[in-house]
């Protein structure tokens, strides 16, 4: 883009967990979906990682805020702040004047009519003249190299921070959705619960977020087994240090209710599925998709549970970026982006 160019194009995955932005198809910005305020103004003091490093830590005078639960934004101001911040994250380029900004955001498929609106007006508000949306798994399939516009089927299951999204899309179209509150954020939550009920150690959801990368596991064996991780805390009752080790197999144990919901909901959208694009799906498998898709064993899991073959994306991290990429050079063409 060159010094008289009077729009940029961003691409905003707007995550639960993280947020990221693509400019001319590159990763710019790629963050945690955090944003620190403070108590005295009620102005920003930091956003992606740096306001992710002062959750707990605060005090009176600070406190962070993720805009979004379960894929939707739970505070309306403190998201706009976010946008606003990230896109101030992306290098600048040489330009005699400030650009329009012409963005394509994607959303969860489940969203209403009220949740659509608040996205496109905290874009609106965070600078964006020219605002579409992009359902999420539509964009994870595009973003995979899938033909979303061919007449054959084909299965996306996107397991982010808030939400699963599970697609079957055909022509252009969803044809099958089921989109459930069960994803990454939830396994965080279980292994916290987990390790203060069996260990009795104090964990925040940083901590599980680590012990998840670790050793987080959908099977309790695995072909590779994982080393265990070690977790520094609080005793719960007396609040003394604590050092105890995690194996991958306790953490396949406390992941067993929410990995459970997956599979039935991946289930209940297939039983919904034109019998002609599930014989499609039964050929092509299903593709996992998310920061979720990266658990070990997920894949084995459910190609074992559901007797089709699951495939995990290249990068599922940022596949849905890339697809909302995609779309954002094709909004003339691609008649199922919203305005």
């Amino acid at each position: 883009m060159g010094l008289f160019s009077f729009t940029q194009e961003i691409a905003i995955d707007l995550g639960t967990a993280n947020t990221i932005i693509m400019v001319d198809d590159k990763v710019v910005v790629d963050e945690p979906s955090v944003v620190a305020v403070s108590y005295a103004d009620n102005k920003m003091v930091a956003v992606g990682r740096k306001a992710q490093q002062m959750i707990g830590k605060g005090g009176t005078q600070i406190r962070t805020i993720r805009p979004l639960r379960d894929g939707v934004i739970a505070d309306f101001y403190a998201c706009e702040m976010m946008i606003r911040g990230m896109i101030k994250m992306i290098p600048k380029q040489p330009r005699l004047f400030t650009p329009n900004l012409r963005m394509v955001v994607c959303i969860p498929s489940g969203s209403t009519e009220v949740e659509i609106r608040a996205v496109r007006d905290s874009s609106e508000h965070a600078g964006g003249r020219d605002v579409f949306m992009i359902y999420e798994p539509m964009a994870a399939a595009i973003g995979m190299g899938i033909d979303v516009e061919s007449p054959d089927g084909c299965m996306v299951v996107d397991i982010g921070g808030g939400t699963t999204e599970i697609a079957v899309i055909s022509l252009g179209g969803i044809v099958t959705n089921k989109s459930i509150k069960i994803a990454g954020d939830d396994f965080n939550a279980d292994i916290v619960e987990y390790m203060g009920r069996m260990h009795n150690i104090r964990i925040d959801e940083p901590t599980a977020e680590r012990i998840k990368i670790a050793v987080g596991s959908a099977l309790p064996e695995l072909d590779d087994p994982l080393d265990d991780f070690m977790v520094i805390g609080p005793n719960k009752v007396t609040a003394l240090p604590m050092q105890v080790p995690i194996s991958y197999q306790e953490v396949a144990h406390c992941l067993e209710k929410s990995i459970s919901k997956i599979e039935n909901a991946v289930l209940q959208a297939l039983e919904s599925t034109p019998s002609e694009l599930y014989a499609d799906i039964v050929q092509h498998g299903i593709w996992l998709t998310g920061g979720g898709a990266l658990l070990h064993g997920l894949a084995k899991r459910l190609t074992d549970k559901i007797t089709i073959p699951f495939h995990v994306a290249d990068d599922p991290l940022h596949a849905v970026a890339r697809g909302t990429a995609v779309a954002l050079k094709n909004t003339n063409n691609f008649g199922f982006l919203i305005r």
